[in-house]
């Protein structure tokens, strides 16, 4: 079920009134409610793979209860381990092996031995990639001590499954969102009026941004042979605001919806275009994955507070291995490690924690210098997409030579919207960059539901739906 359909613009407030008025005075009821849309919301895509989130969230429950009753540092090994390859084995079968598989065999090929791939003709199960992190974090946190087992299987199966965040996050911390099924939740006019902010927000960044910025977007690079440099310019820096238009604009209404159910998530992004530098692009950028990275792979790995060549090595590991997550593609490896590549200088200056307050903090506007910040990061950014969004590593190679083509004709229609809502997009973010869209609350009631009343009716007016799915979704 999408975000942006109608069947979601039923299932939303059908839910929330049930929610509220029928199950209010039972917490395990609510819960167990709470699990049922959430199988309704998963399984409307293909019920089949209902039996795998179940399964999963089955061994995870047992797996937390093992290692809190074990008495041993092997036994309670065994039982993280267990977790751990459960949920990597699925992502891996349906995600990655005929990727594998595929390498494997080209790798045979280029040294003589010639043999055909094995693949297998799988459907990738919708948001695997996350619900995999999520129950992981579960384990490894009961592991490290860090929390209890949860003893309540169905406020675990709903915290594994919470309809929100469950297929494109934001990927949530059993330690932050487990605890809040278990406490009684009261109907809070201001949580579920932060939720409509968001929700409103989150959805003209995902049918007007998003996708109308993708006309151009697609055009562009299924013809990128014969399209022009500016045109492949373009190309470039609207996907840039497509991909954030859509997946922030994802994590924007999951928050919202889950504020409307009485729960807070944790955020995903925060203007991570106003970055100085890539160091603070990445703490800006998905920050749910970035610090589940962070926490559970660069940490233990030694993280910076190694030697300079184990710190690198330690970099290029987080990168690729994010930039592997989002994909069975090279396209996506290569994007990772020039992401890397990005970063490395700011590390080994030690100047990657340089900028970790808020551009122009204060003031109207940037001075020259972090305009030039800006804009360099910005650039870097939009050329490491040209990998993410291309279908080969050739494809990009060859998009990015061409864009330095001496043609600069212009034969591509841009949709007439975005030349009037992108800029507004874009003064929006930058007014709202410290706080976040709540900080409309602090403007006079008059302005603020001019501006609510403006965005609504260029969502209704420009916002496409045709049931575009999120590109996350893939993912």
């Amino acid at each position: 079920m999408l975000f942006n359909s109608f069947e979601f613009a039923l299932f939303l407030p059908l839910s929330f009134l049930l929610y509220w008025f029928v199950f209010k005075k039972h917490l395990k009821a609510q819960n167990f409610f709470l699990l049922a849309i959430s199988y309704l919301f998963y399984g409307w895509w293909d019920w089949r793979f209902l039996s795998l989130i179940a399964f999963s969230s089955l061994v995870d429950f047992i797996a937390g209860q093992q290692i809190e009753k074990s008495n041993t540092k092997a036994r309670k090994k065994l039982f993280l381990w267990i977790s751990i390859c459960t949920n990597l084995g699925f992502l891996g079968f349906f995600k990655y092996f005929n990727f594998f598989t595929e390498s494997f065999a080209d790798m045979l090929n280029m040294v003589g031995m010639q043999t055909n791939p094995w693949s297998l003709n799988v459907i990738l199960p919708v948001g695997i990639s996350f619900y995999t992190f999520q129950t992981m974090s579960y384990t490894i946190d009961v592991y490290r001590e860090q929390m209890k087992a949860e003893k309540d299987p169905i406020a675990f199966f709903a915290y594994v499954s919470f309809f929100p965040q469950l297929v494109a996050g934001p990927i949530e911390r059993a330690v932050n969102l487990l605890p809040q099924f278990k406490i009684k939740r009261e109907f809070s006019y201001e949580q579920g009026a932060d939720g409509m902010r968001l929700i409103l927000w989150g959805l003209f960044k995902k049918v007007v941004i998003a996708d109308n910025c993708a006309i151009f977007v697609n055009e562009v690079f299924a013809n990128y042979q014969t399209a022009s440099g500016l045109e492949l310019i373009l190309g470039a820096v609207f996907f840039a605001f497509q991909i954030y238009g859509d997946f922030s604009g994802y994590s924007d209404i999951a928050i919202g919806t889950a504020k409307l159910f009485g729960f807070d998530l944790m955020t995903n992004f925060r203007t991570p275009y106003f970055s100085r530098d890539m160091a603070e692009f990445w703490r800006r950028w998905h920050i749910s994955l970035s610090t589940w990275f962070r926490d559970y792979v660069y940490i233990p790995l030694g993280g910076s507070r190694v030697g300079k060549g184990r710190a690198v090595f330690n970099t290029f590991v987080i990168f690729v291995v994010s930039g592997f997550w989002h994909g069975a593609n090279w396209t996506f490896i290569v994007w990772g490690a020039l992401n890397a590549v990005y970063f490395l200088p700011l590390l080994l200056m030690g100047k990657n924690r340089k900028n970790t307050d808020t551009v122009a903090e204060n003031r109207v506007l940037p001075n020259l210098r972090e305009l030039w910040q800006m804009g360099s990061t910005f650039g870097l950014t939009c050329l490491a997409w040209v990998f993410f969004r291309s279908e080969s590593v050739g494809d990009a190679w060859s998009y990015i030579l061409q864009l330095f083509t001496l043609n600069h004709d212009f034969n591509v229609d841009l949709p007439y919207s975005i030349y009037l809502t992108l800029p507004i997009f874009i003064f929006l973010e930058w007014c709202f960059r410290e706080k976040g869209i709540f900080r409309l609350k602090t403007i006079n009631r008059i302005n603020r539901y001019t501006i609510y009343f403006s965005i609504a009716l260029c969502i209704f007016l420009l916002g496409r739906f045709n049931n575009q799915e999120f590109i996350y979704f893939q993912f």
